[in-house]
């Protein structure tokens, strides 16, 4: 299916996956809706695209844990940018790799109002009107860790169990509508995820990848692309992909 002129809106688009499946669907010709809290970082993902084919971009700066200014940022859509065909509920992140007895309950916060409930107040905001239209795809943002808990990343780990359990809900919701929905469920990728985890300690973040030849964002964006292109009546529910480094959560081979 052609991804020419669709609406496409990604969340968390400033960087890692969000900016590379941005970019990914500039190259199709589809318009972007790219939104995210970093608003410089925004603007030069938005300049990017419209050199890589995007015909058009509009750039919203957005934190999704906000419900109030999600559902004012859909209804506020000039009416050339309302009518959303695609939308990729990216946004996330994680914080803290302790014990779950230590964690720190702003990180847990973090984790929970971002990943879970960000993700419904954008699906809330946006779904409805693809009911209406009679046409549309939700894909979110899974991980392999929302199928199999790790050490010391119990409320991460739970926050993805919770998108697992979210999309699957949904794709029921919308059955007997021609809205798609699916989870695309990396493994290990390299971005500012462990950066991110690790409060900024780089040293620590580049630990996690040693000995590994992990994911990069452009490998999840192709995933998503891919199941945003199939025909009208494909809907792929679950994408599961890692580097041939990862079986599972748990499971890694290092090279030495």
């Amino acid at each position: 299916m052609s991804l020419k002129g669709k609406i496409v809106f990604v969340t968390g688009a400033s960087s890692g996956i969000g900016a590379a499946t941005a970019l990914a669907f500039a190259a199709e010709g589809a318009r972007l809706l790219l939104a995210a809290r970093r608003a410089g970082k925004l603007a030069e993902v938005a300049s990017l695209a419209l050199e890589r084919g995007a015909p058009a971009v509009h750039s919203i700066d957005l934190d999704v844990r906000d419900h109030r200014a999600v559902q004012q940022a859909i209804d506020d859509l000039p009416a050339a940018w309302a009518e959303i065909d695609i939308l990729v509920n990216n946004a996330g992140l994680s914080r803290g790799l302790e014990k779950l007895y230590m964690g720190k309950i702003q990180d847990w916060d973090e984790m929970i109002d971002t990943n879970v409930k960000g993700l419904l107040y954008v699906t809330r905001a946006v779904v409805p009107g693809m009911i209406v239209r009679a046409r549309g795809h939700v894909i979110n943002l899974g991980s392999t860790a929302g199928e199999m808990t790790y050490p010391n990343g119990a409320v991460y780990c739970g926050t993805k169990a919770a998108e697992r359990a979210i999309n699957d809900g949904l794709r029921q919701d919308v059955l007997g509508t021609p809205v798609r929905v699916t989870s695309v469920d990396p493994g290990m990728v390299e971005t500012d995820f462990s950066l991110v985890r690790f409060h900024g300690d780089t040293e620590r973040a580049d630990k996690v990848y040693k000995g590994i030849k992990p994911l990069a964002a452009e490998d999840v964006a192709d995933a998503i692309v891919w199941a945003a292109s199939r025909p009208d009546h494909v809907n792929i529910a679950r994408v599961v992909l890692t580097t041939v480094h990862q079986a599972n959560s748990l499971l890694f081979h290092r090279e030495s």
